[in-house]
């Protein structure tokens, strides 16, 4: 089994939903990352940073998941990053209504030595200068680089973002920040121009419309499991990546065709995300319903078909 590094935030969020609203909860990139490739049974880390006024309690939450939290940082004088959003009706869209950076605004991430020859790195979605500094510290070259992004980073630090791009063999973005990226509305020309950036592959997030992963000529399709209710989108794609980076650090096989079941198990995790506030869903998942998903979209997607 490999050893798998997760890099990113560890935080509070309040959301509100037209199911209703939260105080502040536990949210944060690395956080969904880490608790989908817990689903694994996976040696994984996860480096980030919180203030002092982050509970002990949801550090050992991740610590009984399996997840070593050795490299997350306490600024016990400091506060832990926290946003703020509200969904619309069709669940696709939101407003963010605060940003606080706090603690996360002077991070300098310290990868746990026992896991500075990993074979598998996932950089979560934060700045592309703190991604980068996380590469720099690989005592050895991962066998796998996965890269999350979005369309902030693309506006204010694109220049540092495109030198990440660069040295990744995986990059995962949605259909808009694929599209904002390289200025093609076809996200078949973004795959292929993303390609041309750097990584080999490129698996593009197209939210309740499931996902794509581009590699060469290649192209694979997942769709998303129809679901009666959504109640909370946020680390949906988190939980998405979480849970591919996951299958493939317990696999060790990084072939186009076992990425093909890393995109089905990463969709099938982020179903399970989005039926209750935060991260409330994927702590208490058993394997066992993971496995009945698994089965319902396998049912989805097979099908017979004789070709005159």
């Amino acid at each position: 089994m490999s050893k798998l590094v997760i890099v990113g935030t560890v935080a509070f969020d309040a959301i509100e939903t037209p199911f209703g609203k939260t105080d502040k909860i536990l949210g944060g990139a690395a956080t969904f990352i880490g608790l989908a490739a817990s689903q694994f049974n996976v040696d994984a880390a996860v480096v980030s940073v919180v203030g002092g006024d982050f509970p002990q309690e949801y550090l050992d939450l991740l610590s009984n998941k399996n997840i070593d939290v050795s490299g997350v940082e306490i600024v016990k004088e400091g506060k832990t990053f926290f946003w703020s959003g509200k969904y619309h009706n069709d669940m696709n869209t939101r407003d963010t209504l605060v940003t606080e950076l706090n603690v996360l605004a002077d991070f300098k991430p310290v990868v746990p030595q026992d896991y500075r020859h990993s074979e598998i790195v996932m950089l979560g979605n934060l700045h592309p200068l703190v991604q980068m500094g996380v590469l720099e510290q690989m005592e050895k070259k991962p066998k796998l680089v996965i890269l999350d992004t979005m369309n902030f980073w693309m506006n204010c630090a694109l220049e540092d973002l495109l030198a990440v791009i660069k040295k990744v063999d995986v990059i995962t973005i949605n259909d808009e920040e694929a599209r904002q990226l390289t200025g093609e509305y076809s996200l078949v020309v973004a795959a292929r121009k993303i390609h041309e950036m750097g990584p080999k592959y490129v698996v593009i997030k197209k939210g309740e419309h499931g996902a794509l992963l581009f590699h060469d000529d290649n192209v694979f399709y997942a769709p998303a499991l129809p679901l009666e209710e959504v109640f909370d989108p946020t680390g949906a794609g988190d939980t998405f990546a979480g849970g591919f980076a996951g299958y493939l650090s317990k696999t060790e096989d990084v072939s186009f065709e076992n990425m093909k079941s890393a995109v089905i198990y990463g969709s099938t995790l982020a179903s399970f995300c989005v039926e209750k506030f935060g991260t409330e869903r994927m702590e208490n998942l058993s394997y066992k319903e993971v496995h009945q998903r698994l089965q319902q979209f396998k049912q989805l997607t097979q099908f017979e078909i004789e070709l005159a």
